[in-house]
């Protein structure tokens, strides 16, 4: 029998706009360590993970959000970094990360963080990186993993098979005792999640060439990343890495993918209508006699918590609450959500049905309107396993959610918490960009509005000033430098 290999396991995810003015702090993360770090990975019991011994450092996970503050970052990757001289000789780690961490002061958040596991492992550990689609692989990652891989799929519906994936190919990798050639091409192109959905072409097809590309000779991964487009830094673009046993079919492979990338660059396109709120709302109320539309999605795109956004701008419930027909209870309507902890204390003792008057969100991002006043009744209060304390104030037609932590009403059995069945309503106003699997289920139609926030789908109306350019779309004449880099 094999002796057994020992494989740490630790990271920090979250990903992060550096265009938002939340600050990412230690309270906005869950923090795993020891046994509950491991009960998060099922796949240990499987037969080829049973003969590792798994050694659980901390794992820090966050809902997207702005930079993170660096005394919370240092703090974790000191943990992780002392955790391994603790544990001794290490075969290898499995790093648990987004990949598009923005740390304040530092250029390349998840680079830092390999060079620091690499000072305490030194170089002949493997280690496998398991990241999102929308992170970023700066050459420093690149070279400081033996492995890396990340999501196939946008919506993520396979973020634990991504995780087993890479633990998988480390314990092979370890177990042939061969260290792996890879090949890492950096394709210029800067876009948005909601333009690169997998359901879609051209990001379908993309991702569908890597079943082929893996069952090839010499190939172990294949991996695609989109990257982050709401950074301002230097590492923010697409990335192919392919990793293998032949260095001639792994850079061929990563060449290959990457001019497939490239090419299908004017192919993009958000995955739904788009058009601004009061454009959106136009088109939305027009379908309000239309049981076959209902409920009417519209995303508010811009102020997205899921991709990092403040999720307090008020602009789009400002616009909402401006029509006649929400407001005066024609049209049965929903907003989800306002982060806006205040606001919920000064409500959440009081009995439903008691008439309020509270002045919400605009606190983190006060970009106009501002605050705005909300005079109605408070129609509903419950704890949500992800905002904390909610309540839902009626205002004429609208049912407006109000949380005490920052979420995503991605899920329905969030809105049932607050007494709100979607399949009832006429009208969702959602911060979110591509609707989640539920959502998507549910809806009867949907657009997505280029709304302002941190998270601004346009990109163009953004003040990017570090980013290594030229990058697609923001620049267009120009011709893609392919190189493979090789490691």
């Amino acid at each position: 029998m094999p002796r057994p290999l020992r494989i740490a396991i630790g990271g920090v995810h979250i990903e992060s706009s550096t265009f938002s003015p939340h600050l990412s702090g230690a309270g906005d993360f869950e923090v795993t360590r020891g046994e509950a770090l491991l009960a998060r990975y099922d796949w240990l019991s499987a037969p080829w993970a049973r003969e590792v011994e798994w050694l659980p450092l901390v794992h820090a996970r966050a809902l997207p959000g702005g930079a993170v503050d660096p005394a919370a970052y240092d703090a974790w990757r000191t943990e992780i970094v002392d955790g391994l001289a603790a544990a001794g000789p290490v075969d290898g780690m499995l790093l648990d990360i987004h990949g598009a961490m923005s740390v304040v002061g530092r250029d390349d958040a998840e680079g830092d963080l390999i060079t620091a596991v690499r000072s305490a492992i030194g170089p002949q550990p493997f280690v496998s990186a398991a990241m999102d689609l929308h992170g970023n692989v700066s050459p420093t990652l690149f070279h400081g993993c033996d492995l890396l891989t990340c999501y196939r799929t946008a919506p993520h519906v396979d973020v634990w098979e991504t995780r087993e994936r890479a633990a998988r190919n480390l314990v092979q990798a370890l177990r042939e005792e061969r260290r792996p050639h890879k090949a890492l091409v950096h394709v210029p192109i800067l876009l948005p999640g909601e333009m690169t959905s997998t359901r879609v072409d051209p990001a379908r097809e993309l991702y569908a060439r890597i079943p082929e590309i893996e069952s090839r000779p010499g190939v172990i991964d294949a991996a695609i990343w989109i990257g982050f487009a709401w950074a301002d830094e230097p590492r923010c673009r697409g990335a192919v890495v392919v990793t293998g046993t032949d260095a001639a079919a792994t850079e061929k492979a990563a060449r290959e993918l990457g001019e497939h990338f490239w090419a299908a660059r004017e192919d993009f396109a958000f995955v739904a209508p788009t058009g601004s709120m009061d454009e959106c709302l136009d088109r939305a109320l027009a379908a309000a006699d239309d049981p076959a539309r209902r409920p009417f999605f519209i995303s508010d795109s811009g102020d997205n918590p899921g991709a990092g956004g403040a999720d307090d701008v008020t602009y789009a419930l400002e616009r909402t609450l401006a029509r006649p027909p929400i407001r005066d209870g024609r049209v049965r309507a929903v907003y989800a959500s306002l982060v806006d902890p205040e606001a919920v204390e000064q409500v959440a003792a009081l009995p439903p049905g008691s008439p309020v008057r509270v002045r919400a969100g605009g606190r983190i991002d006060s970009r106009d309107p501002g605050p705005l006043l909300l005079e109605g009744v408070l129609e509903a209060v419950a704890d949500d396993p992800d905002g904390g304390r909610c309540v839902s104030v009626r205002v004429g037609g609208l049912s407006v959610f109000l949380t005490s932590r920052r979420m995503q009403y991605r899920e329905l059995a969030s809105y049932a918490r607050l007494g709100v069945d979607v399949a009832e309503v006429d009208l969702v106003v959602v911060k979110i960009g591509y609707l989640e699997p539920e959502l998507f289920e549910a809806a009867g139609d949907w657009l997505l509005a280029l709304t302002p926030g941190g998270v601004d789908q346009d990109l163009p109306r953004l003040p990017y000033q570090r980013l290594a350019r030229p990058v697609f779309p923001l620049d267009r004449d120009f011709a893609a430098d392919l190189t493979v880099l090789t490691g």
